[in-house]
């Protein structure tokens, strides 16, 4: 699929994974809708970019359906979706002092890894479904899960279970839609320089980046960015799950 012209949304595109996908699409054309609940990075970066951006929480149902909504009112319907919001927590399912991991912490990394990723997920493609097609597909779907889906840390057993969840979708999803012609592709980073990561403490980065076979380094966004590019151009790309990782295979810690 060509980029120039055509709408897009990407969740969690103001800073991070997401903000360099965002950059990316605007840079080849695409008229960008960006997702997310910080709303002054949000306007910012849709500002830096020419894009629009729209205050979404990925697990909120309303939510979800009117930020879908405005962005078609702005755009027109979008053809690609590139879901990147999420959140990390570092919690043992029981701690040094014998307490239960909080179930309500649990909840809250899979409602919006998981249950947030579906949710845009199936009322994109529910108005994706009653376009025209271009050339032989409609659209695009690309999500973002982890290598932790494989090799899940110490005290990442929320995060991990939320982004084995977005692995293990991803086929039925795909099968699911491609009588519509809408692919589903996972990419699933290892270590990344985010937001997200820049707040673990430093013995953490250190160790992680150590196990990183090459480049021993963390990943840049923008190579998070060239990934998504290379999936909207490759229409056999669908019902995958891509490492993009440096061969790294994560220790327990």
């Amino acid at each position: 699929m060509e980029m120039k012209g055509v709408a897009a949304i990407v969740t969690g595109g103001a800073s991070g994974l997401g903000g360099a996908t965002a950059t990316m699409l605007a840079a080849a054309g695409a008229r960008v809708a960006i997702f997310d609940l910080d709303q002054a990075a949000g306007e910012a970066h849709a500002a830096t970019i020419g894009g629009r951006f729209f205050k979404v929480d990925v697990a909120g149902d309303a939510s979800v359906a009117e930020g879908v909504a405005a962005a078609e009112a702005a755009h027109g319907p979008a053809r690609v979706l590139v879901n990147c919001a999420g959140i990390a927590i570092g919690v043992m399912t029981v701690d040094a002092k014998g307490q239960a991991h909080p179930l309500d912490q649990f909840r809250r990394v899979i409602e919006i890894n998981l249950i947030g990723t579906f949710n845009v997920i199936a009322k994109f493609a529910a108005r994706l479904s009653s376009c025209e097609p271009l050339g032989e597909e409609r659209g695009v779907i690309i999500n973002t899960a982890s290598v932790s889906a494989y090799d899940g840390m110490v005290g990442q057993a929320a995060y991990a279970s939320s982004k084995g969840g977005v692995v293990g979708m991803t086929l039925p999803i795909a099968r699911d839609l491609a009588h519509l012609g809408i692919r589903v592709v996972t990419t699933a980073p290892g270590a990344f320089w985010t937001p997200m990561v820049s707040g673990l403490p430093e013995d953490l980065k250190k160790s992680v980046v150590s196990q990183v076979p090459f480049p021993s380094r963390f990943g840049k966004p923008e190579e998070f960015a060239m990934l998504v590019a290379s999936i909207i151009a490759n229409p056999m790309l669908n019902g995958e799950v891509i490492r993009l990782d440096g061969a790294v295979r994560l220790g327990p810690s």
